[in-house]
């Protein structure tokens, strides 16, 4: 059983070595968390190397503070601002998705339906509206749209017209608890060993965050900041996430034909993807929270590059 805020870095090994790290070369941990990726990097580099972090968490930050090596930086900025690092200049990206154990045990961030805290589930509490902050204002459509969306609910409607409710008698949610008890007494019928509000509690997640929107804007800076022979490496925890990820790949990773130019030659695929990989039973069974990870490997091809 993990302590509160004590993360485990999930496909560590995997994912670090899907990099095919060079020595000399430029590496990015896009979302630093508590530098589980990023201190194994390092340790592959040489003095020439050189690492460059993001994470939007205010407590990331201070956590990488404590990583006092000369080659490592890292910005208070998300992964979307990937895109101001000088094209062609990164040897690999890695990405690892998703909310960290430290932000799920810490009851006043409000990731968690397990811990009472106040409801906000902002990855980055210096900006933006909180989840109750939004509630407090959202139409009962949009709300319905946002856990069908996100969350993949099928009680969606159902849940939203609870909230509304709640709003007109008594105020919206403000905790953690109020909005995990009332998605109980909606939702009727419960998946086997999953709490009725797991779902919603996704949902609101990735909307409050823009995770989905982010992530593709970070798949796309990607093209531009790898170099040629570069590795991309992407661990998703839910299946939106992860469809994005291999749609993206899939893309990027074929021929494409101009039709009004039969003759004239594809243009060049960007990506030749390298495969995925999933957490093995002993580490789903040492951290539970892997089960639901996937590992996509994409190499950056560059122009009359044929894989």
């Amino acid at each position: 059983m993990e302590t509160a805020c004590t993360h485990t870095t999930v496909l560590l090994r995997e994912a670090v070595e899907a990099l095919d790290i060079q020595p000399d070369g430029t590496y990015v941990d896009a979302t630093f968390g508590r530098g589980g990726h990023s201190r194994l990097i390092l340790s592959k580099l040489s003095p020439q190397g050189r690492l460059i972090a993001f994470d939007k968490d205010p407590e990331a930050i201070a956590a990488a503070q404590s990583i006092q090596d000369p080659r490592f930086s890292i910005r208070h900025q998300g992964f979307t601002d990937l895109g101001e690092l000088p094209a062609g200049s990164i040897d690999g990206v890695l990405m690892d998705l998703g909310v960290s154990s430290p932000q799920i045990d810490t009851p006043e961030r409000g990731f968690s339906f397990r811990f009472d805290g106040p409801l906000d589930m902002r990855m980055d509490t210096t900006r933006g509206q909180s989840v109750s902050e939004w509630l407090a204002d959202a139409e009962l459509q949009h709300i319905a749209e946002v856990i069908r969306e996100y969350g993949e609910e099928r009680f969606a409607q159902q849940i939203a017209k609870a909230i509304v409710a709640r709003r007109q008698e008594r105020g919206v949610p403000t905790s953690t608890s109020e909005l995990a008890q009332l998605v109980a007494d909606t939702v009727k019928t419960r998946e086997p060993g999953k709490d009725p509000a797991t779902r919603t509690f996704q949902a609101f997640r990735i909307f409050i965050n823009a995770e989905l929107e982010e992530l593709q804007q970070a798949l796309e800076a990607s093209l531009q900041v790898l170099r040629t022979g570069g590795r991309l490496a992407v661990i998703s925890f839910h299946s939106l996430e992860d469809r994005i990820v291999k749609q993206f790949i899939a893309k990027h990773s074929r021929e494409v034909y101009d039709r009004r130019a039969p003759f004239a030659p594809p243009q060049v695929m960007a990506f030749e993807s390298i495969g995925r990989i999933k957490p093995s039973a002993e580490e789903v069974a040492a951290n539970p929270r892997s089960r639901s990870a996937m590992l996509r490997v994409a190499k950056r091809l560059g122009e009359g590059t044929q894989p």
